[in-house]
């Protein structure tokens, strides 16, 4: 079989390119070097796709009897990611190590991989970036900052890799990388100086991912206007506020800003006052802070803090409670203080102690006026 193999590579395609070649070279290299280099070229083109399928499937095989967070499925992007194009350029690349190329040729060919070498190198450590930022958001999917926060690092990897990988093939084309990197530095600083407002919502939104004053879904308020976040982008954060409508705040403007994140709250402090009418026995007047605290106490997920006759008013004995609900959602507290007016309207009715609402009083002196002598 090998006789049989090798009287064929002599008899057909040595002597059909030499055939092809009548000064018997062409760049330096004989008929059958060029023969071989055909036949490497057709091989690796025919071979090294069915080498990646394969090697494909089967690490596919091992990743599906594992976890879906294991790295194994990291690996078959990984083969997946390797592009159809650098298998190509890779089996001409070897094909031209079986040849006697000159040196100028050789060493175009040899920076050229180097080049294919360096993108196909980016896009794999890319699709290693890409895995390992779905594993992490899978992983703290109930953390909404830290997902936040592990999309901005990966956004700015993804820079410096490509970063790197321009700079790399630039320099293996021949460019003077130094003078470059030196002119994107002076040209960089006027682009700062002419884009500056978008360099400071570009860096305050590194800030809020990174210091995290508010993350996806915390509700906020600022200034006048409030909301739910749904996105925090490199120059604006969008708000869903209340009443529907979208609130876009750039980011330098929410970093020079008080913020009240609300999500963040353990608990709520309210405080509330009602009035009774001057009117009220003293007896009631002292038992009515009593009232107040039971009202409280009787709820859930409040804890009481005080209640006291506090002032005279204009028209009412005022009387100020202060108690914490131990929620920080709204609806919690607007069902127990509904509770305790409940509570408190029952009480009143029950001991007649009326609630004071607006009133006036006008005090008439009548004076009588002695007739005047004649």
């Amino acid at each position: 079989m090998w006789d049989s193999l090798k009287s064929f590579w002599q008899n057909t395609i040595v002597d059909s390119i030499d055939q092809l070649l009548p000064n018997e070279t062409l760049f330096n290299s004989t008929p059958q070097q060029w023969a071989t280099a055909i036949v490497i070229f057709v091989a690796g083109f025919m071979f090294l796709p069915a080498i990646k399928g394969i090697v494909r499937l089967r690490v596919k095989a091992i990743a599906d009897r594992r976890d879906e967070n294991c790295w194994s499925h990291g690996l078959v992007q990984l083969v997946a990611a390797t592009r159809f194009w650098f298998l190509v350029l890779l089996s001409l690349f070897l094909a031209t190590l079986a040849l006697s190329l000159p040196e100028r040729a050789v060493s175009i060919s040899r920076n050229g991989m180097i080049v294919v070498l360096v993108v196909q190198a980016a896009i794999w450590l890319n699709a290693l970036i890409s895995f390992g930022m779905e594993r992490y958001v899978k992983m703290r999917a109930d953390d909404a900052s830290a997902v936040t926060t592990g999309k901005a690092i990966a956004f700015l990897i993804r820079c410096a890799l490509w970063t790197i990988a321009v700079l790399m093939v630039l320099s293996n084309l021949g460019v003077d990388v130094t003078t470059l990197v030196a002119s994107l530095g002076v040209g960089g600083i006027a682009v700062a100086l002419a884009a500056q407002n978008i360099l400071g919502d570009l860096f305050a939104s590194l800030s809020i991912v990174i210091d995290k004053p508010f993350v996806l879904g915390d509700f906020i308020i600022v200034g006048d206007m409030m909301g739910t976040v749904q996105h925090i982008g490199l120059k604006t954060t969008r708000v869903q506020s209340l009443s529907g409508e979208q609130l876009i705040f750039p980011n330098s403007d929410l970093l020079g800003s008080r913020i009240r994140n609300f999500k963040r709250m353990q608990e709520r402090r309210i405080v509330f006052s009602i009035g009774v009418i001057y009117q009220t026995p003293a007896e009631q007047v002292k038992a009515i802070p009593d009232m107040l605290q039971a009202a409280v106490e009787s709820q859930e997920n409040v804890r009481f803090d005080r209640a006291h006759f506090k002032s005279y008013g204009d028209s009412a004995l005022l009387y100020e409670t202060v108690y914490y609900v131990l929620s920080p959602d709204y609806n919690v507290y607007m069902d127990i203080q509904q509770k305790i007016n409940y509570h408190l309207l029952d009480q009143f009715e029950s001991q007649n102690i009326e609630f004071a609402y607006p009133t006036q009083t006008v005090f008439a002196e009548v004076v009588n006026q002695q007739p005047k002598a004649d």
